[in-house]
């Protein structure tokens, strides 16, 4: 009998080589560019081959190794039971225990307090915790003079008699990102006197284990527009900012690295943001390597993930839930320490009870019903996500070392590196947006034509913040979007786009189809129409409908004839689009016909000039 070991499933095929399927691939395309129609070039600078094989995983250095073995690119831990956890708002104490009581017996074990109160107490913090057994619960703060809270809350360890190895509790102080680079300047004016404060609080801390005082705010880089490669090279560099900064306090490189939870985010590009976080383990772990700490343990990664807030819309917000869903899925297989679900509301209103709850079940769902706990990186030995992770990995290295070239973290900041090269990113995401070659659902395509913003859709909450100086700037991409048509909901303005469809019946429904979706991103009413048999019929249809614009919806090759009749009996009274790019538009153009639109067209510029010219 053959060692189960070493036999080959499928041995009995023969085996086909990688030239015979590029045979087959390159008669398929009948002549077509094989790198432009197959092999896809990411926004982070690398290329990804349409399918890989067992030979594309020559070379790669880190397989082999297992989860809980460094590098830790398939985990540190030997298993995947992340913790569920959610945030909450305290402006009132008590009200804010309440609320935590309720969601520790809805499933969460990992508790977020945001402290909204500079004035918060000692006496508030036992008001926050009470009925909470610390031992039993992650807890975590971040907010208002987070670095008192945290003095506050050893103190109360100390108090109650929590044992050192029992509190699992993190503090998100982070000058570097929350200050520095999201405002412009460190809380105290000196990053140093920051530095000198965490190191202190570092050391009181040192008896409790599972007590960190650093938070990495990584997510913030997505938050601004940056890449993946982007978001993971500085998160990178800040962390080692805060690793040598600790150091040269006087604390080991171990027990510093030991000190730090990262934050990232995980967008919707699923298999990319499996292969970060694996890249990301990897990465650190080499870094913190490099100063050769006793405890080894220090070099994992311990890192928490939250979903995008980058890519919500307000606009069909239930598109929301399955982004959030799929976002969670990717950081769940990523195997990363503990994970929060964006509520789907959270864009235009403080999240609902319903809202926490769904964001919750998607996590226990993904837990229970899918058992994704159950298997440490099921991605491990994908050709496809093992070459990803290399990529990623390669990409992000040399834009850490570009930071550190620079100075480090702070340095390349101050330099206006970091802002210079997020801020390109965000623009070029942006132009990919204006132009549909990046999709929001809801809000630059396949929009709810019914829809119309209803009372907690502010002007605010689509409105981009122009922060002042050269810092970070977090946005969400389909803002432009809907800041267009929140202009059309309340400009007390019902413009209707109508589908005029004549000529050739397929062409005329599927740019009718376009067309719709087209107009209807700014917030315009459109009405479709089956056909039209001719164009005096299309055109009274569109008067006695009383249409501000009348797209005619054809075949290039009609286009010559029909639309300078349309314009003709139309006579001025709507503005008139053509829907499509047809070669005969230098001709119409002649004849007085200047509206085009098209999959080349620039949506949201177009929409906004089409707007102005009603008025809106």
């Amino acid at each position: 009998m053959a060692d189960n070991k070493t036999e080959k499933l499928f041995s009995e095929f023969p085996e086909v080589p990688t030239s015979k399927w590029e045979e087959v691939i390159t008669v398929d395309l009948k002549g077509a560019d094989y790198q432009r129609k197959l092999v896809w070039r990411t926004e982070e600078g690398f290329n990804v081959r349409p399918y890989y094989r067992a030979e594309d995983l020559a070379g790669i250095e880190f397989l082999g190794a297992e989860s809980g073995q460094f590098p830790y690119v398939r985990g540190t831990k030997c298993c995947n039971h992340w913790k569920v956890h959610q945030t909450i708002r305290v402006e009132c104490p008590e009200k804010a225990n309440k609320e935590a009581l309720t969601v520790l017996n809805a499933g969460i074990d990992s508790l977020g307090f945001h402290i909204c109160n500079a004035e918060f107490s000692a006496a508030d913090l036992d008001t926050l915790l009470k009925d909470i057994r610390i031992e039993a619960v992650e807890l975590a703060f971040c907010g208002e003079h987070i670095g008192r809270v945290a003095e506050m809350m050893l103190d109360k360890l100390a108090a109650d008699g929590v044992k050192p190895e029992e509190a699992k509790v993190y503090f998100d102080i982070d000058p570097v990102i929350k200050d520095l680079s999201l405002k412009g300047a460190f809380c105290c004016g000196d990053g140093a006197k920051c530095f000198a404060r965490i190191a202190e609080l570092v050391r009181k801390a040192q008896p409790y284990k599972k007590v960190r005082m650093v938070g990495v705010g990584g997510h913030n880089f997505h938050n601004s527009g940056s890449t993946i490669v982007q978001e993971l090279a500085f998160t990178l560099a800040a962390g080692h900012e805060y690793l040598v900064k600790l150091m040269e306090q006087g604390i080991d490189a171990g027990t510093a690295a030991h000190a730090i939870r990262f934050s990232m985010a995980v967008s919707s590009n699923y298999f990319m943001e499996i292969a970060k976080f694996r890249a990301a383990r990897m990465l650190w772990a080499n870094i913190v390597n490099q100063y050769a700490p006793e405890r080894k343990c220090s070099r994992k990664m311990f890192v928490h993930a939250v979903t995008s807030r980058w890519n919500q819309t307000v606009y069909d917000p239930y598109v929301n839930m399955l982004r959030g869903t799929t976002e969670a899925m990717s950081a769940s297989i990523a195997g990363v320490h503990s994970l929060e679900v964006t509520p789907f509301d959270a864009a235009f209103e403080q999240p609902t009870d319903f809202s926490e709850r769904i964001a919750r079940n998607v996590q226990l769902l993904l837990k229970h019903e899918a058992h994704f706990d159950q298997v440490v990186d099921p991605a491990g030995g994908s050709y496809y996500i093992e070459n990803l992770t290399r990529s990623i990995a390669e990409q992000a290295w040399n834009l850490f070392k570009q930071v550190e070239e620079k100075g480090g973290y702070v340095a390349a900041f101050e330099q206006g590196f970091i802002t210079d090269t997020v801020d390109a990113s965000a623009a070029a995401k942006d132009k990919n947006i204006a132009t549909r070659r990046q999709v929001l659902l809801g809000a630059n395509q396949y929009p709810n034509f019914t829809e119309v913003a209803d009372q907690a859709i502010t002007e605010q909450a689509v409105t981009r913040t122009a922060a002042e100086g050269k810092c970070l700037k977090p946005y969400r991409g389909a803002m432009a979007f809907e800041a267009m048509r929140l202009g059309t909901d309340r400009s007390g303005k019902t413009p209707l786009a109508f589908m005029l469809t004549c000529g050739s019946l397929a062409m005329a429904r599927a740019r009718a189809q376009f067309s719709c979706n087209f107009f209807a991103c700014a917030g315009i009413r459109v009405q479709d129409n089956t056909f039209f048999h001719s164009v005096e019929e299309g055109v009274k249809a569109a008067l006695e409908a009383k249409a501000d614009i009348v797209v005619v919806c054809s075949s290039d090759d009609d286009y010559a004839t029909l639309a300078p009749q349309v314009k003709e009996q139309l006579g001025g009274k709507a503005v008139l689009v053509v829907a499509g790019a047809p070669a005969c538009a230098p001709e119409l153009e002649a004849q007085g016909i200047t509206n085009f639109i098209s999959v080349k067209s620039n949506v949201l510029e177009t929409l906004k000039n089409y707007l102005k010219e009603l008025g809106i």
